[in-house]
């Protein structure tokens, strides 16, 4: 066995345990927006961290198509739905009032010890008049599920949530890891290496953004850097084995 396959950590579970029927519809979010597609010859594709924060994690989808409204009011009858089909009903409803609107999870989920859930709305979606809620909850030793919240910011603006859309956005997370952290600020000044490879990097990207206006250069032809999409050498030195173009989830079975 070589010193790489003895090194790699174990594999980390994430169960979802289904509480009232059929387990929810969960896929592993995918890199594709449509906002993004829709940007002119997809150019949103080629900032590689908005392509790694999208597919960042599993998503929960919408089983019934539905529509949702918002009075303005504080009470839980100020949030009226209805669904797209006769004869089904919205998975969500009015609970804290407030204007939210609330999702039930028919799932509990479970995480190694010392790791904790985020939950939230899906990455880099939008959608007008209603934004989605964060949280972060410890999914290692509770027996508690837990609910996906939708926050109207706008008052008599109907809104829709289509049947098979994802409406919750989830994945593990290390437990204390940022209270650890040691935030701080330093001068350039005092780090040579840094100083100089930004320095460098700065004046490469001012130098190919003025290319970019000549007809025919190179820059022109080549549309945009790839540096740190590839990994190239920086300064620092090239990016580590583990630098990620792209995310490989494995789906829940």
């Amino acid at each position: 066995m070589s010193d790489e396959k003895a090194q790699s950590p174990p594999p980390m579970r994430l169960i979802c345990y289904p509480t009232s029927g059929a387990p929810p519809l969960i896929r592993t979010a995918p890199v594709e927006r449509d906002w993004m597609s829709a940007t002119p010859e997809g150019f949103a594709y080629r900032c590689l961290p908005l392509n790694i924060a999208n597919s960042h994690g599993w998503q929960i989808l919408n089983p019934v198509g539905f529509a949702a409204f918002w009075t303005g009011g504080a009470g839980t009858d100020a949030v009226i739905t209805s669904p797209s089909t006769s004869g089904t009903t919205p998975p969500a409803l009015s609970h804290f009032g407030q204007g939210i609107l609330t999702f039930h999870v028919t799932g509990l989920f479970r995480t190694e010890p010392g790791y904790d859930l985020w939950v939230g709305g899906p990455t880099n979606m939008f959608k007008d008049a209603i934004q989605p809620m964060s949280g972060v909850v410890e999914t290692d030793w509770s027996p508690f599920t837990f609910t996906m919240n939708w926050k109207f910011t706008r008052a008599n603006q109907p809104i829709t949530f289509a049947e098979g859309e994802p409406f919750c956005c989830l994945f593990p997370i290390e437990r204390g890891l940022v209270e650890r952290v040691e935030p701080e600020f330093r001068s350039m000044a005092e780090d040579p290496e840094v100083l100089d490879a930004y320095t460098k990097w700065s004046a490469d990207r001012a130098q190919f953004n003025k290319e970019l206006q000549v007809p025919g250069s190179a820059a022109q032809a080549a549309k945009w850097q790839k540096d740190y999409f590839r990994g190239v050498d920086t300064g620092f030195g090239t990016a580590p084995a583990d630098h990620r173009t792209k995310l490989k989830l494995k789906e829940f079975k």
